[in-house]
């Protein structure tokens, strides 16, 4: 397969890096020099926009920040919408809001171009190891069509629907990390305060009722979990102005909907402030910095 990879940061650049490591021609494009470094080093093509990425491959595959980057991928001035030929697969695995990659998929469809909503949990750990799990939403068509490209990239496929479905289980699945974030970093500061070894803790946790992948996989107390950003400083993880912006984009559905989210408005205002006092580019478990017991 030939495959345009638009967007290759800390999630992007990773998966991207798979898809070569499968022996895929992958040409690739980010606005950081030090991104399409890493992806050139990697064996992937450097291109110098969205659209001459798109102009040489079959399958495009899109891992950007917010919804309106997403827009003029595709349907701007310069989107690839406009110069990708029928028949064409597209892959949105952002975060973001239901109603765009609903708008963006019925502009593909005109021009006879299928496009699907694919955004990933796993984090950083599981886009490096090819282990994430993909929410798509598709009609069943394209979800056979697209499982061949995500199945390079993840381990976990799920179909939850039409298109806007994966973008609705994956704000509800990160309203939930955030959650579990900040409630596993409050318990392991509480308890070192109170005097117990962190270690010590965190093993009680995981083999308890208290273990989730907060606590187990991505502890954000240092030194825990050797591979998590908790362990390098918080840096190189999901940047908690990312995870700000998905429990927004949960909130704001939830409003929507006059449907209450009471632990999640609380969590938002917690990374509001984090990322106000400096730690925006920080991995979201940073959210330990909001506790008075700081690690060492």
């Amino acid at each position: 397969m030939k495959i345009a990879f638009i967007g290759l940061g800390n999630m992007g650049g990773s998966m991207a890096q798979n898809l070569l490591k499968a022996g895929q021609t992958v040409f690739g494009f980010d606005l950081s020099e030090v991104a399409l470094q890493h992806f050139a080093e990697a064996g992937g093509v450097v291109c110098e926009s969205p659209q001459a990425a798109a102009k040489q491959a079959d399958v495009v595959i899109t891992m950007l920040p917010a919804a309106k980057h997403v827009r003029d991928v595709y349907l701007g001035e310069k989107g690839v919408l406009a110069v990708l030929k029928a028949g064409s697969l597209c892959i949105d695995s952002s975060t973001i809001d239901p109603q765009t990659i609903k708008d963006i998929a019925a502009v593909g469809r005109a021009k006879q171009i299928s496009i699907c909503d694919a955004p990933v949990s796993g984090g950083t750990l599981g886009a490096k190891d090819g282990t994430l799990t993909f929410m798509i939403g598709a009609d069943e068509a394209t979800f056979n069509a697209v499982k061949p490209v995500l199945s390079l990239m993840g381990k976990n496929l799920v179909h939850c629907g039409d298109v806007g479905t994966g973008q609705v289980a994956k704000i509800c699945n990160n309203l939930i990390l955030g959650i579990s974030m900040t409630a596993v970093a409050e318990g392991m500061a509480l308890g070192v305060k109170l005097g117990i070894d962190p270690q010590a803790l965190a093993g009680v946790i995981n083999s308890s009722t208290g273990r989730c992948w907060s606590s187990e996989i991505y502890n954000p107390w240092p030194h825990i979990c050797d591979n998590a950003p908790a362990s390098r400083g918080y840096t190189d993880g999901f940047a908690a102005q990312l995870m700000l912006k998905d429990l927004g984009l949960a909130v704001e559905a939830a409003e929507q909907v006059e449907h209450p989210v009471v632990l999640g408005h609380q969590v938002q205002k917690m990374y509001q402030q984090l990322c106000q006092e400096g730690d925006a580019h920080l991995d979201f478990s940073s959210i330990m910095h909001q506790y008075t017991t700081q690690p060492a």
